[in-house]
């Protein structure tokens, strides 16, 4: 058997591969694929079998997924480009002959209003109508906070348009863990699961969270979804991921980006790493 993970250059496919090869996987029975390959040289270098892929260049994905029996397609970061790219890539994986995908999604991507839900649902029902497949709707990353932690220290304020919304946000290895847990044990096809870490939160009680470990006064900062692309803009982001993340604050004030399943624990078989974990670790 043979498992790809596509976009493993990246830090989520990254973290897949090695949660596969922690949990019995041979290095040789991994496919990671890249847009560039040396970019995973050091998982090569480890004995997994490292091939170009580019959803962009259709005539890269047949050598990509050859032998391949099970695919982690890992949504690409382009939304203009997501829905199409997707496509060429489910289309290459039924031609391979691939048993089962397993879609890195979002949560709530059947009803979310979010700007981002759309190339989501497109994906999710263009695979479906093709190939046995299971749904990962990831929620929101803790990373995307701890990321920021310097600026926020700095300014003394975490900065959003989320209100009093809550938040369940995870770590890229826990949502990682459960990709490598679906792509190694039965049962999961045809399958949604709504991923999201077991303590909530809302923007002010991460604010309180970060003090705490900090030791240092950090307040929310509520602003217009018009004003936080403005910060965001100002910070230099680029301009489309600056909307999005605007506009997924807003979702996140509607609760869109919470989810009490439970599902990302049962997968994982454990606990998820909770908000002061992660900030204690981001802060050593």
């Amino acid at each position: 058997m043979s498992i790809v993970v596509t976009a493993a250059s990246g830090q989520l496919g990254r973290l897949t591969v090695k949660a596969l090869l922690n949990r019995g996987v041979p290095a040789s029975g991994i496919i990671a694929t890249s847009r560039d390959v040396s970019r995973i040289k050091d998982l090569a270098d480890r004995g997994v079998t490292v091939r170009q892929a580019d959803f962009a260049e259709p005539a890269s994905l047949p050598a990509a997924f050859e032998g391949a029996d099970k695919l982690l397609l890992i949504s690409t970061t382009t939304p203009s480009e997501r829905v199409a790219n997707h496509r060429r890539a489910i289309d290459a994986a039924v031609t391979a002959g691939v048993s089962l995908v397993a879609y890195t999604s979002m949560l709530r991507a059947d009803t979310s209003t979010t700007s981002l839900a759309p190339t989501h649902s497109a994906t999710e029902e263009y695979l479906r109508e093709r190939l046995p497949s299971v749904m990962l709707r990831n929620g929101w990353y803790l990373e995307n906070y701890t990321a920021q932690l310097p600026q926020v220290l700095q300014g003394g304020a975490v900065v959003g348009a989320a209100g009093q919304g809550r938040i369940s946000a995870a770590t890229r290895a826990d949502y990682a863990a459960a990709a490598a847990v679906v792509l190694t044990t039965d049962g999961h096809a045809g399958k949604a699961y709504e991923l999201g870490g077991d303590e909530s939160f809302t923007l002010a009680e991460l604010a309180a969270t970060i003090s705490a470990a900090a030791g240092k006064r950090i307040e929310y900062t509520h602003l217009t979804a018009d004003a936080f692309t403005r910060v965001l803009l100002d910070a230099g982001v680029p301009a489309e991921l600056a909307h999005v993340l605007a506009d997924a604050d807003l979702a996140m004030s509607r609760d869109e980006m919470f989810t009490d399943s439970g599902d990302l624990r049962h997968l994982i078989g454990r606990p998820t790493a909770t908000p002061a974990e992660a900030i204690a670790a981001a802060l050593r």
